[in-house]
């Protein structure tokens, strides 16, 4: 049987477009890791300078010490590990068993010494970079879910841990805020947080536009059509990662700014 030069430039054509694909995705993530490393110094340069008082003292975030920011950062280090295991083997890893054994295991972990804290955090760290940089090309493209039953590329968790590491570097309301985040990772971390805000069915419609570093602006729809009418929201791009993700209430915005619904 005949194939038309049609039909056989198609089926060449597909494992070669999954190439690119895998490439791009590849490229996308690995962009990403040395901002996930600058960052995760930053983060082990304040955790260590907590002492046995201050680390136990509450953090910015309601019903949580210091040491429950820290012990959340390191096994959201681990969960991550098992999604990049996951990806790379094809065998379902959970990021959590449960969300009940995740939030047993800050709680745990919230009461240990600050010593034991640094050091698990940085083991944790470091086993997430090692299994990062050891990802084959193609693995990257593997689909994983987190805690919401959603699917996405493992190309997204270098971007997931990025935004988690600087906001709760935040959290701990150690002397750091949005405003010290290097401007080459703003863009990512808005990015990253403007996710939480699409379609959401509590969500208002807003139309973001933020203004980045280097004269640029980028401009997000957080809520397409609906009845509702549209709030229009300026800012820079430190100020609207705050609004963003509920650290404040859009102090410094401009526009219409409305009460966003809860992060999470």
């Amino acid at each position: 049987m005949s194939i038309s030069p049609e039909a056989s430039v198609g089926q060449n054509d597909v494992p070669a477009q999954r190439r690119a694909d895998e490439r791009s995705a590849a490229e996308r993530a690995v962009r990403l890791l040395p901002l996930v490393r600058q960052a995760t110094e930053r983060l082990d340069h304040v955790v260590a300078g907590l002492d046995e008082n201050t680390v136990h003292q509450p953090s910015g975030l309601p019903g949580w010490s210091r040491a429950h920011v820290v012990s959340h950062l390191a096994r959201n280090a681990d969960g991550l590990v098992n999604l990049l295991t996951w990806a790379r083997t094809g065998v379902e890893h959970p990021m959590y068993a449960s969300t009940a054994d995740r939030d047993a295991d800050i709680e745990e972990g919230a009461g240990r010494l600050a010593q034991i804290l640094v050091e698990d955090l940085r083991a944790a760290s470091d086993r997430l970079m090692v299994a990062a940089t050891g990802m084959p090309e193609h693995a990257w493209s593997a689909p994983v879910m987190a805690r919401l039953p959603a699917s996405f590329p493992a190309a997204n968790i270098p971007s997931m841990r990025l935004h988690e590491v600087w906001v709760h570097l935040v959290d701990l309301d150690a002397g750091f805020s949005f405003d010290q985040v290097p401007n080459d990772h703003l863009e990512h971390l808005v990015a990253e947080a403007v996710t939480r805000h699409i379609n959401r069915p509590d969500g208002k419609r807003v139309r973001l536009t933020v203004e980045l570093p280097g004269d640029r602006e980028r401009v997000w729809d957080l809520v397409n059509g609906g009845e509702e009418p549209r709030h229009d929201v300026t800012g820079d791009a430190a100020t609207a990662l705050a609004w963003l993700t509920g650290r404040s209430d859009g102090t410094g915005l401009r526009g219409d700014v409305p009460v966003l619904p809860a992060w999470g």
